[in-house]
């Protein structure tokens, strides 16, 4: 069985697919190809805007410069984060030089003071919170681990935004006084964990101290998750799943362990096959509806990560890995297959999320972090 599990791994996790023709097409390829098609696609649009005059009242691209695209503004950010990423990753595979040239379109100086001056206006310091300011910690984590020249500019174009983010976040945790446990963007334990792992690339101790101090009041002690009630209709982040793949970013394997027993004491070492399964898209043209297929996604990178939290000798791990692979098939059979624009926008970033294992790649531990030294 665990040799099983091994080849379904090594082959889920390439990055190539074969085409009808018996070429070979990157994922790379088709993920960067959805956030190019976007990210300067000004309409259809959906602004989540505070307006205080009629000033207030302008297109996307004059209210926010840089991330105007791709529907909404979190869908902008995510998906110019797809497009580093995959230059960080698979550079070889993409076509780098026209990203260099869509990237230093978004990043100029002027765009990013607009973006500073949108956010900073009276009323907006919940804009974005805590989904989108989640994603713009990851788009400046991934740019301050990019070996490219240019990327050292654009993130100090994007330093001042990124320091009001984490300021008005900073700010709203200790007011705080519940969890958000939704299926959507206001849930905290997934963007909490994005979070922290931009802290911790970043170096900013404060702020992870801060972070993961909230973290352990709002979930340690939480038992018998209800996962039978999920997911809600339009989910695209699982409330359950999303919760242990943040603790085990702050707590020890041995404490994970202990911690997971009693937050899902029914996972058992042979628990069957139909204690998670894959949700269906019945309308992709319905942006709601065709949250499903993300579930679907960032289900299978949450269990990846809670998988990586555990000891390796642990007996939950073949009942994770199983259900890992069901959920991948379902989440990239969507992004490869037709999609509607409602989902095309922002899909492909978690696609990029899940296939190059960015939840992986940064460093889970209990105490403080050493920062990553940028070149």
């Amino acid at each position: 069985m665990k040799i099983i599990f091994a080849l379904i791994l090594l082959l889920t996790s390439s990055l190539t697919l074969a085409s009808d023709d018996n070429k070979k097409e990157s994922y790379a390829q088709v993920f960067s190809h959805l956030a190019m098609d976007c990210i300067h696609k000004e309409y259809s649009n959906k602004i989540a805007h505070y307006m205080n005059s009629d000033e207030d009242l302008k297109p996307p691209r004059e209210l926010y410069p840089a991330f105007y695209g791709c529907l909404d503004w979190h869908s902008s950010v995510h998906g110019h984060w797809l497009l580093v990423r995959l230059l960080n990753t698979h550079g070889n595979e993409v076509d780098s030089a026209a990203i260099m040239r869509m990237l230093e379109k978004s990043f100029t100086e002027d765009n990013i003071a607009g973006e500073i001056a949108s956010y900073t206006r009276p009323g907006m310091k919940s804009f974005e919170r805590p989904y989108g300011i989640a994603w713009l910690l990851q788009l400046t984590a991934e740019l301050r681990q990019s070996d490219h020249k240019e990327t050292k500019q654009w993130l100090d174009h994007l330093f001042p935004l990124e320091q009001q983010a984490v300021a008005n976040i900073s700010e709203w945790l200790p007011k705080l006084t519940f969890p958000i446990r939704t299926g959507e963007h206001s849930q905290t334990a997934f963007a909490f964990g994005l979070m922290l792992d931009w802290a911790r690339v970043a170096g900013d101790r404060e702020f992870e101290a801060l972070l993961t101090a909230r973290v352990i009041e709002f979930y340690s002690n939480d038992i018998d998750c209800p996962l039978a009630y999920e997911p809600s209709g339009q989910d695209f982040l699982s409330p359950c799943i999303a919760e242990a793949d943040l603790m085990r970013r702050v707590l020890t394997r041995t404490e994970f362990a202990a911690w997971l027993t009693d937050f899902f004491p029914t996972l058992v070492e042979n628990i069957d096959m139909s204690w998670l399964v894959p949700a269906v898209v019945t309308d992709k043209s319905d942006g709601k509806l065709a949250h499903l297929d993300g579930l679907n996604i960032s289900r299978a990178w949450m269990l990846e990560g809670i998988i990586s939290g555990l000891p390796t000798e642990d007996m939950r791990l073949a009942s994770l890995r199983a259900v890992v692979e069901a959920h991948r098939k379902a989440g990239l059979d969507a992004v490869l297959g037709d999609m509607h624009y409602m989902g095309s926008h922002w899909l492909g970033s978690f696609a990029t999320y899940l296939q190059t294992k960015r939840g992986l790649a940064i460093e889970t531990v209990s105490e403080l972090s050493t920062p990553i030294e940028i070149e």
